[in-house]
């Protein structure tokens, strides 16, 4: 099952796909151009991977990492699908991160890998911007690259665990203004959503509403205003957003 957070008439419900258009709770079937798209999930903590394919570490010249290069976010980043985040002015390079993200569904510490997927509620897509102006350190990202106001859509569906058999082979495609600029999948990642969970949970609790996402491969590009990007990952759908002036 898969389902959407939304706004309609100030209001805000839980939303599935029915016959190409949303269902709302309340019965009524719109447009998914009607409603104000909200992420999916109110986030918990927020848990976010660097270099975690190899490709995207070649691409910056980088050895890959031994250990995952965890850092968190804010939850002010978070903006729904079809929503707007703006580019800081006068910056001179800024990307897009297309992430499979994990949500975690059950409270739990000490999970061992093989009991991993027990504590995952779902899947959702992430696009996790970073502004390369202000970064001062790949491996550890500081709060003007990762956490600004409306850096990270998020959605547009909460997929069910169940309904991603496999998400560790799953294709990961961004488009700007329709082009194909990165194509990756999920089984090139360094470190796995099993071993990302157990790894966490040694020295922390997860709870519902904890999520973790889990890097981009290469193929970055700067974007501008007026830019839509599209984060495409398989069984999940596209994330839609636009780059407007800030």
């Amino acid at each position: 099952m898969r389902t959407a957070r939304v706004k309609y008439n100030g209001i805000i419900q839980t939303a599935i796909v029915e016959e190409g258009s949303l269902r709302l709770a309340d019965g009524q079937l719109l447009a998914e151009e009607n409603v104000e798209w909200l992420p999916p999930l109110e986030p918990r903590t927020v848990f976010a991977l660097g270099l975690n394919y190899a490709d995207h570490a070649r691409e910056l010249e980088f050895k890959a990492p031994e250990s995952p290069l965890i850092f968190l976010k804010g939850r002010n980043t978070f903006v729904g699908h079809r929503g707007q985040t703006p580019r800081p002015n006068g910056v001179a390079f800024m990307h897009y991160a297309c992430e499979l993200t994990v949500v975690i569904g059950r409270e739990g510490k000490h999970i061992r890998p093989e009991q991993a997927y027990d504590y995952v509620a779902g899947y959702t897509i992430a696009n996790d911007y970073a502004i390369r102006d202000y970064l001062e350190n790949y491996y550890r990202p500081n709060l003007r690259v990762k956490s600004r106001d409306n850096t990270t859509p998020l959605g547009p569906w909460l997929v069910d665990v169940a309904d991603i058999p496999n998400p560790l082979n799953l294709y990961l495609r961004t488009y700007v203004n329709g082009k194909l600029t990165q194509e990756g999948n999920t089984r090139d990642m360094i470190f796995d959503i099993s071993y990302l969970i157990a790894y966490l949970s040694e020295f922390m609790t997860l709870a519902p509403g904890d999520i973790i996402l889990t890097g981009t491969p290469e193929g970055l590009v700067d974007v501008q205003p007026g830019d839509e990007v599209v984060c495409e990952i398989e069984g999940i759908r596209r994330l839609i957003n636009t780059i407007v002036k800030e």
